[in-house]
């Protein structure tokens, strides 16, 4: 699949298209083969918990709010017009922990490998999905989810 040139829109995604993932909406901007890229909106309170990309880099770039971030270890936190960067292979995990305000960003993978495919399949779960069938899912699609931390078992 080779990228179409052309613009999208600030209020569409791709083919209309808009996931519900675990109650964040994220939003598919551009797919091809080397790339994908979605505007996502954390709800006040939500996360993507610590997992890993073993053949993707990942980017964020914030637009609004504030991400705390779990990056190989270390916590730190970016704000708007900061640019995470997460090579392959690198544990992360992403948090908007506001209790009032939403956080976006824009998202994007390089290769796009099997991504856009675990979207569909996250968004086929509902928001209501079962931990270990989020896990069991994202594995089949090349994403890693770390186990929860000692303290939390």
């Amino acid at each position: 699949m080779d990228m179409v040139p052309g613009i999208t829109s600030m209020a569409n995604g791709l083919d209309n298209v808009s996931w519900n993932i675990l109650g964040q909406t994220y939003v598919p901007k551009h797919r091809c083969e080397t790339s994908f890229s979605w505007h996502a909106t954390l709800p006040p309170g939500t996360f993507v918990p610590p997992h890993i990309h073993p053949q993707q880099d990942e980017f964020l770039y914030i637009l609004d709010g504030r991400f705390d971030l779990w990056i190989d270890g270390k916590d730190l936190a970016a704000e708007p017009g900061d640019l995470v960067r997460l090579p392959m292979g690198i544990p992360h995990g992403i948090y908007n922990k506001s209790e009032t305000a939403a956080a976006k960003c824009l998202f994007w993978v390089s290769p796009t490998r099997r991504l856009y495919d675990l979207f569909w399949a996250l968004h086929n779960l509902g928001p209501s999905a079962l931990p270990a069938d989020v896990v069991a899912v994202s594995a089949q699609h090349e994403i890693d989810f770390l186990p929860p931390p000692e303290e939390d078992r």
